[in-house]
C-alpha cells in the first residue's frame, strides 16, 4: 500500500517560485481593470483624511534608484494609512518647468534657444516634459505604486500656473517682493541666476595666491614707503573688481619688516604667512587693532584705482592673512560690507562669464581663463608674493555641474526678513522626522539671505510684472494679477510670451506714477522652486480638480537635500501668504550609495539600474530593499544586496506557501477551532502573532520600515519555519483530516496567513495581492487585499506567561537540536526522526519539563524522548554548557521506521493489516476506510 496517499500533504496552486518579472505585470493589469485607486477611495471616502503631498520630480529622464526609494516609501505610507482606516489619497506630481528640462529639450531637439521664438521654444520644452511624464508614470506604476495616475498634477497646468502667479501677487502686495542689484549665484554655462537650493558643492582645484597692495595713504598710522597690506584669495579673476580690503575690527594686526619692505597681516597668521611666502630676517615694527586701520587707502596692484581699508565681522583667521580682498560685485559678504561704506557695485563680467569693457585688459576673456592672466599681470608688476593650488569644496550648478560664481545683477527677490520670524515660529509647529531636521531647517531659515526668484530663461512661469514705458515704474496689483490669472487658466502661461503687454493688461490700465498707458513686460521667469513651492496652493487647495485633498498636508516626504529645496520654498510661500506651515510633518530620507558608501556614478560603474532589477528580479525585491534598512541614513544598493533581498523574499514567500498549502481543505467558517480548545503550542503561536501585529503596525506608524522588515522576516524564518511549522508538520500530515488536532493547527495557520498577508501589503504589494487570491474563506468580500484592513491585535490571544514558558521550552529544544546535529556529524543518526533522546535534568528544570514530557518527542522532532533526573545521567551523557542543569544522550531510536509518518516505533509490524506502519497511523487509516 502507498501510505503517502493517506497523508494530508500540502496542496496549493500558489507557485513556489515568485517569477515576479512575469507575474507582476499581470497583477498590474488586474489593478488597472478593477481601478484599484478608485475602489480604495470610494471605500475610505468618509474616513478621516491623511494627505501625503507628493514632491514633484523633474520630468527630464528615466527614473533612478533615488526615485524608487522615494516613491516606494510614499506608497508604503499611503497603503498603510488607507488600510488603517484613513482616506489617504495620493496625487502624484511632476515638476515640468525650468533649467533641467530646458537643457534636455535643447539637446533632444537640437535647439538654439536664441534663434527661436519663445513660444515655439516653450512648445518644445513642454513636448519633452510631457514625454517624460508619461515615461516616468509607467515606471512608477511598474513599482506597484498606487495613485491617481489618470489625474496627476503638473506644474505646467494652466490652473496651476494661474494659482502660482496669484501667490506671487499676494507676496508682492505684502511688500515681500522687490527688485534689487546684489550678487547672486550665477551659472555662465546656463546663463542664469541660481538660488541657494540650486547650488551643490564639489571638489575643485583653484589657484591660491598672496597679493600685496601698496599703501597709498597711511593716514598717519602706516608708513607709505615700501609698505603693503597683503591679501590671500582663491579667485584671482575677481581682483579686477577689487574696491577694498576688509579687516576685522577686533583682531590684532602686525606691521613687520622683511628686508627693505614692510607688510601688514593678522598677528595670528604672521608665522604661517612668512613661512608660506618664504620671507627672511623678519622684524616686528608695531601691532594695531583693526579699528585703528580703518580708512587707510591702498593702491590696486594693477588697476589705476584705490582700494580702501574697511572693517567687517566676517573676516576670520582660518587661513590667509586676515586681510580680505573685497569685491562688492562678486560676493555677498563683500556686497554687504561695501554697502555700509558706500562702495559701488562693480561686476565687470557678463551673463556668459566674459569680462566686459569694465574688465580693462581682461575684456573678452572667460572669467576662469582670466585666472592665469591676472596671475601673470600680478607677477609682471611684482605684486604676486606666492602662487600655489588648493583642492577645496566649491559651489557648482546643480544641472550642468560646472562651477558657479557670484555676480551682481538686477534680480527679483523675496524678502525673507519680511516673514523670517513667522517662518521660524512655524517650523516649531511641525513634526520633523528625524528630529535633527528641525534644527537644520531652522538654522537655514535663520541665516539665509533673500530669495532670488528670477531666472533669465524661457521655460517657466513668467514674473507677472509690467513696467511703465515712460517712467519705468513697476506695475503689479490685484487687478493685473486677477486679469492674468484668467488668461493663464484659459491659455496657459504661453500667453505672456505670445502677446504684447497691452494685450495682457486689463482695459484702461495706466501708470499710477505718471499716468502713461504704455507698458512693457518683465522677461524673466520665476525660479522653479517657486513653481513647486506653491503646490500646496495649486494642488492641495484646488477642490474643483482634486476634491479629496486639503491643506495643510499631513506629510511631506523627500530626500534630506530638500531642507534647503522644496521643504524650504513651500514653507516660505505658505508662511508669507497664510502665516502657517503647509505641512504638519516632514520626513526625510538619505541617498542611495554603493556597498562602500560611495555615491553612485557611471564613471565608478556602481549604478544599480532599477529597470534591470525589475526585469531580472521583480519590483517587489526593490520594495523589500526599501523597507530593509533605516532609510533616514544613506541606503546601500548593489547586485549582492539585491541577491540578499531575494533570499529574504524567498523565505517570506515559502512561509506563505506552506500556510496556503496546508489550508487547502480549511473553511474558517466551518472548521475553526475555539481558542480554549487549542493546544499550548498553538496558543503560543497566536500570542507571537499578536506581538508581530503590534510590532509591525507600530513600525508603520512610526515610519520605521526596517522594523517592519526585520519583524516579519524573523517571524517567518524563526517563529514559523524553524519552530512552529516544523513542530506541527507531523500533526498536519498524519492526523485525520478532520480531527480537532489538525483543525486546531489549521486555525492558527489561517490566523497567521490572514494577518501576514495584510501586514505585507504596503511593502510586498504584488506578492500580497497574489497570496490574497488563495486565502481561504470569503475574505470579507474584498476583491483586493488593498481593500482589506490592517490586522488588529486580539487581546485574548496575548499570553505573556505562556510565551515565557514556551521560550524556555524552545531554548531547551535549541540545545537538543545542536546535540542532534553533533550526533549526525558523528554518524550516530541520520535525520532527527532516527533519534531517541534522553534528557537528564536538574530538579527545577525537571519539574518544569515534566508536564510536557509526553510532547517532548514532537517538540524535538525525534521518534522518542525520555525525561529523567540528573542523578541518573550516565557517564557518557553530553553536558550542555549553556544549561548546566541539563545533560543529553542521543542514540538511535528503537523499533522500526513507520512508512507513513517516518517515526520509529517498537510496535511497527504488530498490526497484520498494516504491518509497515505504527499503531497510531494504523488507527488513522482505519478511521478513513
Amino acid at each position: 500500500m502507498d501510505y503517502s496517499k493517506t497523508l494530508n500533504l500540502p496542496k496549493t496552486d500558489f507557485p513556489m517560485r515568485g517569477n515576479l518579472p512575469e507575474r507582476e505585470p499581470e497583477i498590474l493589469k488586474f489593478w488597472e481593470d478593477i481601478d484599484i485607486y478608485r475602489l480604495v477611495q470610494e471605500q475610505q471616502r468618509d474616513c478621516p483624511k491623511y494627505i501625503l503631498h507628493d514632491g514633484p520630480p523633474y520630468a527630464n529622464g528615466h527614473i533612478h534608484l533615488g526615485h524608487v526609494l522615494n516613491k516606494i516609501l510614499k506608497d508604503i505610507i499611503v497603503k498603510f494609512h488607507s488600510m488603517s482606516g484613513f482616506n489617504a489619497p495620493y496625487v502624484p506630481g511632476w515638476d515640468t518647468h525650468g533649467l533641467p528640462i530646458e537643457q534636455q529639450a535643447i539637446k533632444a531637439f537640437g535647439l538654439n534657444r536664441n534663434n527661436i521664438h519663445p513660444v515655439e521654444f516653450r512648445g518644445k520644452c513642454k513636448e519633452f516634459a510631457l514625454k517624460y511624464v508619461d515615461i516616468q508614470k509607467e515606471e512608477f506604476k511598474r513599482l506597484g505604486v498606487r495613485g491617481d495616475w489618470d489625474n496627476p498634477y503638473l506644474t505646467l497646468m494652466p490652473h496651476y500656473e494661474a494659482r502660482q502667479i496669484g501667490v506671487f501677487g499676494d507676496m508682492a502686495k505684502k511688500g515681500y517682493i522687490y527688485k534689487g542689484l546684489k550678487p547672486v549665484y550665477w551659472c555662465a554655462s546656463c546663463e542664469t541666476a541660481l538660488a541657494e537650493a540650486e547650488v551643490e558643492y564639489a571638489d575643485k582645484q583653484s589657484a591660491s595666491i598672496f597679493v600685496r597692495f601698496p599703501v597709498q595713504d597711511g593716514k598717519g598710522v602706516l608708513p607709505e614707503d615700501s609698505t603693503f597690506v597683503v591679501i590671500w584669495t582663491t579667485t584671482p579673476w575677481t581682483l579686477p573688481a577689487n574696491l577694498a580690503i576688509t579687516l576685522h575690527p577686533d583682531f590684532e594686526y602686525v606691521l613687520f619688516r622683511a628686508g627693505s619692505e614692510k607688510y601688514l597681516v593678522a598677528s595670528e597668521l604672521m608665522e604661517s604667512f612668512v613661512k608660506t611666502v618664504g620671507l627672511d630676517d623678519v622684524e616686528t615694527i608695531k601691532t594695531f587693532r583693526g579699528t585703528e586701520l580703518e580708512q587707510i587707502v591702498c593702491k590696486h596692484p594693477f588697476v589705476d584705482r584705490a582700494s580702501l581699508v574697511i572693517l567687517g565681522d566676517h573676516v576670520t583667521l582660518d587661513q590667509g592673512t586676515g586681510c580680505v580682498h573685497t569685491a562688492p560685485g562678486h560676493g555677498m559678504e563683500d556686497f554687504i560690507v561695501g554697502k555700509k561704506y558706500g562702495l559701488p557695485v562693480l561686476s565687470p563680467v557678463d551673463a556668459k562669464g566674459r569680462f566686459t569693457e569694465e574688465g580693462g585688459i581682461f575684456a573678452g576673456e572667460f572669467y576662469l581663463d582670466a585666472n592665469k592672466s591676472v596671475i601673470e599681470e600680478l607677477e609682471n608688476r611684482g605684486h604676486l608674493m606666492e602662487h600655489s593650488t588648493i583642492q577645496h569644496q566649491y559651489p557648482h550648478c546643480w544641472r550642468c555641474k560646472k562651477p558657479v560664481f557670484f555676480r551682481a545683477t538686477e534680480q527679483w527677490f523675496a524678502s525673507i526678513d519680511g516673514f523670517r520670524q513667522a517662518t521660524l515660529d512655524a517650523i516649531r509647529t511641525v513634526r520633523w522626522i528625524p528630529g535633527w531636521g528641525e534644527e537644520r531647517i531652522y538654522n537655514m531659515v535663520a541665516n539665509r539671505g533673500d530669495w532670488c526668484i528670477s531666472r533669465q530663461r524661457s521655460w517657466g512661469v513668467p514674473i507677472p510684472i509690467f513696467y511703465c514705458r515712460d517712467c519705468g515704474k513697476e506695475l503689479i496689483n490685484d487687478q493685473t494679477i486677477s486679469h492674468l490669472q484668467g488668461l493663464f487658466r484659459e491659455h496657459g502661461s504661453d500667453v505672456w510670451f505670445a502677446r504684447e503687454a497691452s494685450e495682457l493688461l486689463p482695459p484702461g490700465m495706466k501708470c499710477a506714477h505718471c499716468g502713461c498707458d504704455g507698458f512693457t513686460k518683465e522677461t524673466d521667469i520665476m525660479d522653479v522652486w517657486f513653481d513647486s513651492g506653491t503646490s500646496h496652493f495649486g494642488v492641495l487647495d484646488e477642490p474643483q480638480v482634486w476634491p479629496d485633498l486639503q491643506r495643510p498636508a499631513d506629510l511631506y516626504l523627500e530626500g534630506s537635500d530638500q531642507h534647503r529645496g522644496w521643504f524650504n520654498s513651500s514653507l516660505s510661500t505658505s508662511v508669507a501668504v497664510t502665516g502657517q506651515a503647509p505641512y504638519r510633518a516632514v520626513l526625510t530620507h538619505g541617498f542611495v550609495v554603493d556597498e562602500k558608501g560611495r555615491k553612485m556614478s557611471k564613471s565608478l560603474g556602481n549604478v544599480v539600474d532599477p529597470a534591470k532589477v525589475i526585469k531580472q528580479l521583480g519590483a517587489d525585491i526593490l520594495r523589500l530593499w526599501v523597507s530593509s534598512a533605516d532609510y533616514r541614513g544613506d541606503l546601500a544598493a548593489s547586485p549582492s544586496i539585491m541577491k540578499q533581498m531575494t533570499e529574504a523574499y524567498r523565505k517570506i514567500r515559502n512561509t506563505c506557501r506552506f500556510l496556503l498549502g496546508n489550508l487547502h481543505d480549511f473553511d474558517p467558517a466551518v472548521h475553526k477551532v475555539d481558542y480554549a480548545q487549542l493546544p499550548e503550542i498553538d496558543r503560543w503561536a497566536l500570542s507571537k502573532l499578536q506581538n508581530l501585529v503590534k510590532r509591525v503596525t507600530g513600525g508603520y506608524q512610526d515610519f520605521e520600515y526596517h522594523v517592519v522588515y526585520h519583524a516579519v522576516h524573523t517571524f517567518c524564518a524563526i517563529d514559523m519555519s524553524a519552530l512552529y511549522l516544523d513542530i506541527i508538520k507531523d500533526r498536519l500530515y498524519t492526523m485525520p483530516a478532520g480531527s480537532t488536532e489538525r483543525r486546531a493547527a489549521q486555525t492558527v495557520l489561517n490566523e497567521v496567513l490572514q494577518a501576514l498577508v495584510r501586514l505585507l501589503t504596503p511593502v510586498l504589494a504584488f506578492t500580497s495581492e497574489e497570496i490574497w487570491r488563495y486565502v481561504p474563506g470569503d475574505k470579507g468580500k474584498a476583491i483586493s487585499v488593498q481593500l482589506a484592513g490592517m490586522p488588529q491585535v486580539v487581546d485574548e490571544y496575548l499570553d505573556e506567561e505562556l510565551e515565557q514558558k514556551w521560550e524556555r521550552l524552545l531554548a531547551v529544544r535549541g540545545e537538543i537540536t545542536r546535540a542532534l546535529e553533533e550526533a549526525r556529524r558523528e554518524k550516530v543518526i541520520g535525520n532527527s526522526l532516527e533519534a531517541a533522546v534522553e534528557l537528564y535534568a536538574g530538579p527545577q528544570l525537571y519539574d518544569f519539563l515534566k508536564p510536557a514530557a509526553d510532547d517532548l518527542a514532537a517538540i524535538f522532532i525525534v521518534s522518542q524522548a525520555a525525561l529523567k533526573p540528573m542523578a541518573e545521567a550516565p557517564a557518557g551523557a553530553r553536558a550542555i554548557d549553556t544549561m548546566p542543569d541539563l545533560s543529553v544522550v542521543v542514540k538511535p531510536a528503537s523499533g522500526q521506521k513507520c512508512e507513513r509518518c517516518w517515526m520509529y516505533h517498537e510496535e511497527v509490524g504488530l498490526d497484520p493489516e498494516h504491518p509497515a506502519i505504527c499503531p497510531r497511523c494504523a488507527g488513522v487509516i482505519k478511521k478513513q476506510e
